[in-house]
Parts: structure tokens; C-alpha cells; sequence
């Protein structure tokens, strides 16, 4: 017989419900009216419709083809079974789509999902009433989930496999385990660190996919559905000016969209965006048609005018522009890397010699012939 204090322990619903209500998403896809985007509510009332369009299903997801034909698959075997889906683990850089497509697959089960982040996972009672709410065949969702306390990754072990909780009663040599079965549900686990994921965690995920970087065409395409849907006039050449400066990120892009699209209301009056529009919006907010930022091509410009393209040491750099070590290694360098800009060397950053002849002729005006 358990006392008053040990079911306060266990965390029952009732005692946590007003507590784990602030972290927890809970959606219900069911009761989510899916309109054709032709037909979308023109108001100007936000609580009428999303301030951004958010794809309910993959017809609507655009990109990531390859990667959607197989979820797709995984989804329909496990609807076909009867089974929940096996728990899965989403990789790759933020502002791709991880969380939006979390939901289309929740969406197409019709389960109910719910989303939390690693971090706001502080106590294992938060967890286990978290996993005992959830019914049938649910999606938990946990971003960032390799930042989970190592207390709370321990009880998803057993919720994992088994399908039950295993819970301390007590203390001392009076302390007792008692096993809580939970509902079958799937656990999708979203990162930007696959690697710091612990190997018992990592291996108890059935599917392993990694979301990569959007090319010019999807992110084009991308960008226009999102006008449509904020009832914004812009043409093909314009999005495309807006996806070669949005790194491969749809989230970037739509947030380059909107600033977009309150330079031209402001300046514009409405019209047409054309490109030229959006090449003065992009130098109003500080981003070129590269998609370098203000401090992306500071560090360029130190690197190669005052080291002649380097190398330079990351403290040096740091003092340079005046940004901390992290804030560089982690914000600007992954993409001055992946496109080129920059490379790492044994004595520090600097700029390849193919590169060095566009930066000059962008910063200096030189012209190299060869």
C-alpha cells in the first residue's frame, strides 16, 4: 500500500497535469481541417489562420523527395499492420522541417502527437507522466534529444523496448522497483548532434534518417507557396533571388520573405516584387545575393586583406570581429565551409586560393586573369 508521499513521487496524471501543460504540445491531426491552399482565408485575422504556411501533408511538404518516399513507405506498412511506427531518429541542421514532418506522419496515422525538447526534460516524473498519458500507437516527439539529462535517457530505455516505466519507490534499504506499463507509442527524436547522442540510445532507434540541405529549385518553389499563402505577388525570378540567399534553409527563407515583404509594403506600395525590389530588400536587411551576412563578410574581408587569406587562429579571429569563439565556429563557419569560403587547416582558418580571386574582386575590385 503506498503512502501519500510516494504517490506524489510517481507523478500520476493528476498531480502533474498543470505541470507538464507548458512544455507539451498535444495535436490532435483529426480534428485539423486541411483546405486547399487556393482556398485560403484572405483576412487579416490572426487568430483566423496561421501566420505561416505549415504543410499538413507530403503533397504539401515540397523537397526532400528521396526522404519522403521512404517515410511514406515506413508510415503506410505500419498503418497496413496495424502497428505503431518504430521509433525514429531525425538528424541535420536546424530549419529544415524535422518537427513538420513529425507531424504530416502523425497526420497520416491519425494519432495524436506530442512535442517537448530535450531540455525541458529536467525531472524522470516529468517523463513518465508524459509516457503514461499517451494512447495507442501516439508520437512523442523530442527535439533536441541529445540534451537529454542522462537520469531521463535512462527511462526511455525500458519505455523504448519494453514498453514500461520502471520506477524507485522508497529509499534506503526499503526501496522497491515496480514496473509501469505504458501504451505502445513511437518515440521520433529529433537532432542537430547525431554524434552526441549516447550508442544505447542511438541503437534502440528502428530507423536512422539524416534531413540534408534544400537545393535552388525546392527552396524556389518553397518560397512561392509560402507568398501564395501570405497573399504576396511574386514572380519565379524574384523567389529564386530570395532561395540563393537563404543557405539552403527553408526557414531562413521564410523569414527572408517576410522582411521582404515589409520593405516592398513600406516603399513599394504592393507591387509586384520583382527583382530588383528584392535586391534592395536583401542589401536594406543586410544580406547579399550570396546569402553572406554583415558578419560573414567581415571574417572574410579580416581573413583576406590583414592575413592575405590566412591562416588565422579562431581567438584571433574572435577579437577581430568581435564575436566569441563559439558564436563562430558554430553560426557562420558551417556554411562559409560548405560553400567554399573557407577551410580549416592544422594552423587555422583560411580562404582557398579559388576563392581568394572572387572576395578580391567583390572587396577590393581587383580582377585577376589567369
Amino acid at each position: 500500500m503506498l503512502d501519500k508521499k510516494n504517490k506524489f513521487n510517481l507523478d500520476s496524471k493528476d498531480n502533474n497535469s498543470q505541470k507538464i501543460n507548458s512544455p507539451i504540445e498535444i495535436l490532435n491531426p483529426n480534428k485539423v481541417n486541411v483546405n486547399n491552399l487556393e482556398n485560403l482565408d484572405k483576412t487579416n485575422n490572426i487568430s483566423d489562420k496561421s501566420l505561416d504556411f505549415n504543410p499538413k501533408n507530403f503533397f504539401e511538404y515540397l523537397g526532400q523527395d528521396k526522404l519522403k518516399k521512404k517515410l511514406e513507405l515506413y508510415t503506410n506498412a505500419a498503418k497496413l499492420r496495424n502497428e505503431p511506427l518504430d521509433h525514429m531518429l531525425i538528424s541535420g541542421p536546424p530549419g529544415l522541417g524535422k518537427t513538420t514532418i513529425s507531424k504530416i506522419m502523425a497526420q497520416m496515422l491519425g494519432v495524436n502527437i506530442k512535442t517537448c525538447s530535450g531540455p525541458s526534460l529536467e525531472r524522470t516524473g516529468d517523463l513518465v507522466a508524459i509516457l503514461s498519458n499517451l494512447s495507442s500507437k501516439d508520437i512523442l516527439f523530442i527535439d533536441e534529444i541529445h540534451r537529454l539529462n542522462i537520469n531521463i535517457e535512462e527511462i526511455l530505455y525500458s519505455a523504448m523496448e519494453k514498453f514500461q516505466v520502471n520506477i524507485i519507490i522508497g529509499q534506503g534499504t526499503g526501496a522497491d522497483t515496480i514496473n509501469l506499463p505504458i501504451s505502445t507509442f513511437t518515440l521520433i527524436g529529433a537532432t542537430t548532434k547525431a554524434g552526441s547522442l549516447s550508442a544505447p540510445l542511438r541503437s534502440r532507434f528502428g530507423i536512422s534518417e539524416r534531413i540534408d540541405f534544400y537545393n535552388i529549385e525546392d527552396l524556389t518553389k518553397i518560397i512561392l507557396q509560402s507568398a501564395k499563402f501570405l497573399n504576396i505577388k511574386l514572380n519565379t525570378n524574384s523567389a529564386k533571388s530570395i532561395a540563393k540567399a537563404s543557405r539552403g534553409t527553408p526557414r531562413i527563407a521564410k523569414k527572408i520573405l517576410r522582411r521582404v515583404r515589409d520593405f516592398a509594403q513600406i516603399n513599394f506600395k504592393n507591387k509586384v516584387l520583382d527583382e530588383k525590389i528584392i535586391i534592395n530588400s536583401l542589401e536594406f536587411i543586410g544580406i547579399d545575393q550570396s546569402g553572406l551576412s554583415h558578419a560573414d563578410n567581415l571574417l572574410l574581408k579580416k581573413i583576406l586583406i590583414e592575413f592575405n587569406g590566412g591562416p588565422v587562429g579562431l581567438e584571433t579571429l574572435a577579437s577581430l570581429i568581435g564575436e566569441d569563439k563559439e558564436t563562430i565556429e558554430f553560426v557562420y563557419e558551417p556554411y562559409l565551409l560548405r560553400e567554399g569560403y573557407l577551410e580549416k587547416t592544422t594552423r587555422g582558418r583560411c580562404i582557398p586560393a579559388n576563392a581568394q580571386a572572387k572576395l578580391k574582386q567583390k572587396y577590393l575590385g581587383q580582377k585577376i586573369i589567369f
